[in-house]
């Protein structure tokens, strides 16, 4: 087998190990009911220089709101909200477990349904994977393309391929609570027409009662 070959050969294996294998980003979706006055956490392990972007949603619920917190490995509160139906927070990280709840404690009657994702980045790591193909390479001169063209096209559609199915996700978020809230207002509609229709038959038939009354002749007959 020539050198050329060889060459050709191992950067093929190459680029199909870093198709099977890409390390760009980790995405992570969950869907759960936190009961009324209930607290609901979560950690998720952070290496240093990482990104975490966490998305959440309310998709189900009275008012479709939650209380939302943030809190670093060391136990600090890194952000807050309160009564929020959505919310997005990307940050970057230290070494630890990181520490996200949900509050339903100021809710004493409904339930919520929650839908939130997380998406990782380990941005170093990448960088120094992409690089370790050089270190398998020789004589890079003798090959009709260019590794780093294959390489950097590849990454893009992989990049474009996971922000689709990430934008997919939300949508489908987005689709549950909207058919959440016309569910709702359904039966609202179907509550208060059956309290109409009972309201209207209860009037109609004290109506019904004070006009027979008023035709209706009291007097006693006399012997």
């Amino acid at each position: 087998m020539g050198k050329a070959a060889l060459i050709t050969l191992l950067a093929a294996v190459y680029t199909v190990q870093r198709c099977c294998g890409f390390s760009q980003s980790v995405d992570n979706d969950f869907t759960f009911t936190i009961p009324a006055g209930n607290r609901e956490c979560f950690f998720q392990t952070m290496k240093k220089d990482a990104t975490l972007e966490i998305e959440y949603q309310v998709l189900d619920g009275s008012s479709l709101d939650i209380d939302f917190y943030l809190y670093s490995p060391h136990g600090d509160l890194l952000l807050s909200e309160e009564r929020q139906s959505d919310g997005v927070h990307t940050l970057e990280t230290v070494d630890g477990d990181y520490q996200f709840c949900f509050d339903n404690t100021f809710s004493r009657i409904s339930e919520k349904v929650i839908f939130f994702e997380l998406i990782l980045d380990h941005l170093n790591e990448e960088v120094e994977e992409q690089e370790d193909w050089k270190n398998y390479v020789t004589g890079t001169d003798l090959l009709d393309m260019k590794l780093e063209d294959i390489l950097e096209t590849i990454n893009s559609v992989k990049g474009r391929l996971g922000k689709s199915l990430q934008i997919q996700t939300l949508l489908k978020a987005f689709e549950a609570r909207d058919r959440n809230i016309q569910e709702s207002n359904y039966d609202r509609v179907n509550f208060w027409s059956m309290v109409n229709l009972l309201v209207m038959v209860v009037v109609c038939v004290i109506q019904v009662y004070m006009l027979k009354s008023l035709f209706e002749d009291k007097r006693k007959s006399r012997p």
